[in-house]
């Protein structure tokens, strides 16, 4: 990992960043969001760096902190640290099965298609679909999701929904990917559609997780699960 600063997000895709020891240089920002909560001029931030020499971009922005300790920014990072901390039993919900597949194709009776990120089988309980959500956006004590409206969203708790009604387990897995905030809760003033249709979602059988992302010097691994908060704001 390199370090350096934040100087500048010229588009959703882009940070021009400060490395250490001076130059500036411009980063790919793997997140469709907003980033709010985790973004300002100035911020310490961390990039890896590509040896391919036909990305356009070299270096990806990998994590920010915003005084609390490390956010992680980069969303194809989550999918691969819960499927390692399941592979390894280090979540209690989902351990004890046999086989773990990354990014698998899952149609609904009669609806509609997608990927679900991690699907498990060959276990004592029923087969699992198993869908991950990067979540860094802070709100006082609650972390949120999401930080921008999410149609993907909604439909990914359809499929899960639909996965349920054919006798598997569907399972809404969110990943805190910052050390800060206490507990999880849809950010019902950004998507209150999203906040709506988890509850719909959780009252067909989806189950819902949320679990902390531990970021450390090597890397990062699976935390312990943080209590959810689903209430809908008093109007």
């Amino acid at each position: 990992m390199h370090a350096g600063r934040i100087l500048a997000r010229p588009n959703r895709f882009v940070a021009e960043i400060e490395l250490a020891g001076g130059q500036r240089v411009d980063a790919h920002v793997p997140n469709t969001g907003t980033l709010l909560s985790c973004w300002r001029p100035g911020a310490p931030v961390q990039l890896s760096q590509a040896d391919n020499p036909r990305r356009k971009l070299r270096w990806t922005l990998e994590r920010v902190d915003m005084g609390g300790g490390w956010v992680g920014v980069n969303t194809q990072r989550p999918n691969q640290v819960m499927a390692e901390g399941i592979a390894a039993g280090r979540i209690s919900a989902l351990a004890g099965y046999g086989r773990l597949r990354r990014e698998v194709a899952f149609a609904a009776d009669g609806g509609e298609a997608g990927r679900i990120d991690i699907a498990l089988d060959e276990g004592s309980r029923p087969a699992a679909l198993v869908e991950v959500k990067n979540v860094t956006l802070l709100d006082g004590p609650h972390l949120r999701f999401p930080d921008a409206k999410s149609e993907r969203g909604r439909k990914h708790l359809a499929l899960l929904s639909a996965a349920v009604a054919g006798g598997r387990r569907g399972v809404m897995l969110f990943a805190l990917n910052r050390a800060e905030g206490e507990r999880f809760a849809p950010a019902w003033d950004i998507d209150p559609a999203y906040g709506e249709a988890l509850l719909a979602a959780a009252a067909t059988g989806v189950e819902l997780l949320a679990v902390r992302m531990v970021h450390g010097c090597d890397g990062i691994t699976v935390g312990d699960a943080v209590a959810l908060d689903l209430a809908r704001p008093r109007i």
